[in-house]
């Protein structure tokens, strides 16, 4: 199976032209820049339209508007094997994938946050989150901005991937503890696209 990975595209995805062929593709957060509904859904647009069997996306900390809002009324409004996650998961052809999204109302309910990261299941194959872990493809400047829980959770159930973004400099991968761990931004610290979706052959 092939997965096509690609994060923070801030509302630019209609300029991305020619990608790749796979059987899947995930969007890790942050599809649209200022969060309004009318970006949102011209993201679903565009990516329900994508020719691959499957879509996944989760929602990024610019995506306001999906903040707290019903995952199940969201999915009723996706076309068919569009799926979105959010803080739930979904096996496709025997592969678990698990999505946690990187909401601002997190930082005022961290006791939410945390019961969402413990209830990530151990057999989880590939994790999507926004925010990257701890010390990993986290850095912009001198600071890392990656999350220690998550990082914690990560090397606790270690699946086979984590894909994130978030930190739009930090773009690559890089495998440790037993996870493939890929910053797949699309966008440059400038918000202008720099870098392409990631193949992973699995």
């Amino acid at each position: 199976m092939r997965l096509l990975h690609l994060s923070d595209t801030h509302s630019l995805h209609r300029s991305l032209q020619n990608l790749p062929a796979a059987d899947i593709i995930i969007h890790s957060g942050d599809v649209s820049k200022t969060g309004k509904a009318e970006e949102v859904m011209d993201f679903i647009k565009w990516f329900g339209g994508l020719d691959y069997k499957y879509r996944i996306f989760i929602a990024g900390n610019h995506d306001t508007c999906l903040d707290s809002k019903d995952a199940a009324k969201i999915q009723k409004l996706l076309p068919e094997n569009c799926i979105y996650l959010y803080a739930s998961g979904i096996e496709i052809e025997g592969i678990r994938f698990w999505g946690i999204p990187a909401f601002i109302s997190y930082l005022l309910n961290v006791e939410k946050y945390m019961e969402d990261l413990e209830a990530i299941p151990r057999d989880t194959d590939i994790l999507i989150t926004h925010n990257p872990p701890y010390g990993i493809l986290d850095r912009y400047g001198n600071t890392r901005y990656g999350c220690p829980f998550l990082q914690q959770k990560v090397l606790e159930i270690k699946p086979e991937y984590h894909l994130f973004g978030h930190i739009h400099d930090a773009y690559g991968s890089k495998r440790h503890g037993g996870t493939t761990f890929i910053n797949g931004a699309i966008l440059d610290e400038q918000y202008c696209i720099a870098n392409s979706p990631v193949e992973i052959n699995l």
